[in-house]
């Protein structure tokens, strides 16, 4: 199933959003609607919260009098506290189980308010932030909520900020517009992007990609895209993961380069990048068949010396190649210290970038990307190895060591 963490600060839209998907097809796992079930009357949520705060947040009928909790938590961030350890957990097993009942081809929105603020963005494969100014917010709180201002600012200040929403988010849906617009948005989400990514998530399929390479300039967001990735990528196998690394182009702050994240996984062995396989592939990186051999460098010519397990991403919304490799073989050093030599050596990256150009012109119009991989192979073999071999003695680089991690992990 593909999982969907929404997410937006109060008065944002998102519950416009919320129903719109579960019009489309979507399962929806609303928090809200299970934060007020979970401390029904007689319920063992609401006896826990009555003892934290006492009877006097009970209306005349024993339920719970939401603005006056409102009026204590809102104000005290303490008292805040105190009451997300109450209801949080009961919420989270009740959204467990709608989950659990999905089917593979499923799409499950879980609709979360303080998804940033309780740190739950690597348990999805998407995070969906719908976001509006906070003017505007507060206008639509002060003129349909009748709230005060002062009651809004407070409400909207107990929440994570705009710009720690945005950090989270793989999708942002602008509601800074008319009503429709938002839902023209959602539509357009749900066709392009999230029915393709269930299906290919379900059928085990990376995501179809642009038929030749097309470079370009380099994106500020793709080192955060990466590290949004690495996280999820190591909440699926945390024993067994030692590190994600983002590689390639796009690693390379102000390269130009193919809109690809290419993501190295540290593992110990190739058993165990083998047994983790469908794990990945559950979290969106399906294995790719017959991509298990690298191009062995001079320095180490013997190809089983250049084995990796290739995953690439289901999502058509953010092409990903995922490199399993084992931590210390020649293929894992190569693929970091061809990074850090283009970081630290702006000759290097000039360099690269001029035969990236060339290579991406005279394979316009191809019909797949194979041809311009293997054109690419002489010259990182025979141009680019002995000036970042010479870069490294040089300098005395030295890839990172994972075995205390290992041993770390290992005892857990």
């Amino acid at each position: 199933m593909l999982k969907i963490g929404l997410t937006g600060g109060i008065a944002s839209g998102k519950s416009l959003v919320a129903s719109r998907l579960q019009e489309l097809g979507a399962i929806l796992v609303d928090a809200d609607v299970i934060a007020r079930e979970v401390v029904e009357p007689g319920t063992p949520g609401l006896e826990q919260v009555v003892g934290a705060f006492g009877p006097g947040i009970l209306d005349a009928s024993g339920r719970l009098d939401r603005p006056k909790l409102g009026s204590i938590v809102f104000q005290d961030p303490s008292q805040r506290e105190v009451l997300n350890s109450i209801i949080h957990p009961l919420v989270r097993e009740v959204a467990a189980s709608i989950v659990a009942s999905a089917g593979p081809g499923d799409i499950v929105v879980q609709d979360i308010p303080l998804l940033v603020e309780t740190r739950q963005g690597s348990n999805f494969h998407l995070v969906v932030v719908v976001d509006a100014p906070d003017e505007v917010r507060v206008q639509r709180m002060v003129g349909f909520r009748r709230m005060s201002k002062e009651d809004a600012l407070a409400r909207m200040a107990s929440q994570a900020t705009r710009a720690e929403r945005m950090a989270a988010a793989d999708v942002v849906l602008d509601n800074s517009g008319t009503r429709q617009e938002l839902l023209d948005a959602v539509d357009d989400l749900w066709a392009r992007r999230l029915m393709p990514f269930a299906e290919n998530l379900r059928r085990g399929t990376r995501a179809r990609r642009a038929v030749c390479p097309v470079i370009g300039a380099s994106k500020g967001e793709w080192a955060a895209q990466a590290e949004r990735l690495a996280e999820r990528i190591l909440a699926v196998a945390h024993r067994d993961i030692l590190a994600v690394d983002h590689i390639g182009s796009s690693s390379v702050p102000g390269l130009v380069a193919k809109d690809v994240i290419d993501l190295q996984v540290a593992v110990a062995d190739l058993e165990t990048a083998d047994r983790i396989s469908p794990l990945l592939a559950a979290s969106g990186f399906p294995a790719v068949p017959q991509s298990d051999q690298d191009t062995p460098m001079p320095s180490h010519p013997k190809p089983a010396e250049w084995q990796q397990r290739f995953h690439a991403n289901a999502d058509p919304g953010r092409p990903v190649n995922l490199h399993v490799r084992v931590a210390g073989s020649p293929e894992w050093r190569y693929a970091l210290l061809f990074r850090d030599w283009l970081r630290a050596e702006p000759s290097a990256a000039e360099l690269y970038q001029a035969h990236e150009h060339e290579l991406a012109a005279s394979h316009t119009g191809d019909q797949g990307a194979a041809a311009y991989a293997d054109a690419k192979e002489p010259w990182l073999t025979e141009v680019a190895w002995p000036l970042m071999d010479e870069w490294a003695n040089r300098t005395g680089w030295m890839p990172p060591s994972y075995i205390s991690s290992a041993e770390g992990k290992r005892g857990q």
